[in-house]
């Protein structure tokens, strides 16, 4: 989001959201017993999208049209404009960063600097390390409490925060070095693992261009190979079946990676830890074909012995053979019938019965 145009409407507005959210954080540092409940009442109220009311006033009358375009693309929470405002108003927003430095041990007070101070971190000058440092560690830990809630709730709320990370922080290394070298590294691992959830692919490429240096680099192997150990960590922690789906269904983009043959390894067992019924992962059926699907795709050779073995593995569960048989008679059927379709409408493309 470009620089904020002040109007005299909307600068009372921001006024007024600022005391608002001055007036909640003070109450929740007098209040201990109802302090949670507070900050969480806060937290939502900072997450939730702008209504066109409230958009016309922050954009201005005469900047709605010129951005309804963008608008429609990319969603506006309030979060996102306070980011704006307390970047470029640094003063602003000095004594609710000081209640929120108060409150540092408090659930949400993360989430709160993440959400409210991520373009602040690195617009203003911030001479002393050990701030710096603090603030970064804040930083990620709050955007990896938030980007944990949109994985349990298999929603992209958060997306625009981690878009600045990746696009106007990780990729431009003069904002990069504004924060240590630990709160770098931290930084990278994080959008490694949040990178699929917000589709941000494309820009994967760029992002191991500008991958820090690592200690245990010699260990572990380079960048490619450290976005993957961390993605394969993230796969096995997943346990909302359309968020691992979308994470599987982003995984082909890794085909081609110069890996060393331990990640390899790594990754191959995570996906076929995906394949089989039963424990420890009870994967869901769907879940199963999207990782043989990956499986297959990004590791060929050995293909059809994996399969072989995967099927005298099945033999074990014999409570899962009536399903089975069934799912591939239906499979059958829908098979034939689409060979059919394709017979007397041979312009018509059906859908995969894979994923029908």
């Amino acid at each position: 989001m470009a620089p904020l145009a002040y109007t005299q409407r909307s600068s009372s507005y921001f006024s007024a959201l600022t005391q608002a959210i001055d007036k909640k954080l003070h109450r929740a540092l007098a209040s201990p017993t109802q302090r949670r409940d507070l900050l969480q009442e806060l937290f939502a109220d900072v997450a939730l999208e702008v209504d066109d009311r409230a958009r016309d006033i922050i954009l201005g009358r005469e900047d709605a049209a010129s951005v309804a375009e963008v608008d429609v693309k990319l969603r506006l929470c309030f979060y996102d404009v306070l980011a704006d405002h307390f970047a470029y108003e640094p003063e602003r927003g000095k004594r609710i960063l000081d209640m929120i430095v108060q409150l540092w041990s408090q659930p949400f007070a993360s989430h709160f600097f993440a959400l409210l101070f991520h373009k602040w971190l690195f617009e203003v000058q911030l001479d002393s390390p050990d701030l710096l440092l603090r603030y970064s560690s804040a930083l990620v830990q709050g955007a990896t409490n938030v980007f944990w809630i949109d994985i349990q709730t298999n929603t992209t709320h958060f997306k625009s925060l981690f878009r600045y990370l990746l696009e106007d922080v990780a990729l431009v290394p003069e904002r990069l070095k504004k924060i240590p070298f630990q709160g770098q590294r931290d930084l990278f691992l994080l959008l490694s693992r949040s990178i699929f959830l917000y589709n941000l692919v494309e820009k994967l490429q760029s992002f191991f261009k500008h991958f820090p240096e690592f200690p245990n680099a010699f260990l572990v192997g380079g960048p490619a190979d450290i976005f993957v150990i961390e993605l394969t960590d993230q796969l096995q922690k997943l346990k909302v079946e359309p968020v691992l789906l979308h994470y599987l269904s982003h995984i082909r983009v890794l085909q081609g990676l110069e890996l060393r043959m331990t990640t390899s390894t790594r990754l191959k067992t995570c996906l076929y830890s995906f394949t089989s019924p039963g424990g420890p992962m009870y994967p869901t059926r769907a879940v199963r074909h999207a990782a043989w699907d990956a499986l297959d795709f990004l590791f060929p050779v050995g293909r059809y012995p994996r399969h072989i073995i995967s099927f005298f593995f099945r033999l074990l569960y014999p409570w899962y053979w009536p399903s089975s048989c069934w799912n591939f008679v239906l499979s059958c059927i829908q098979a034939i019938l689409y060979k059919i379709l394709e017979l007397f409408y041979p312009s018509h493309k059906p859908r995969d019965p894979q994923h029908s």
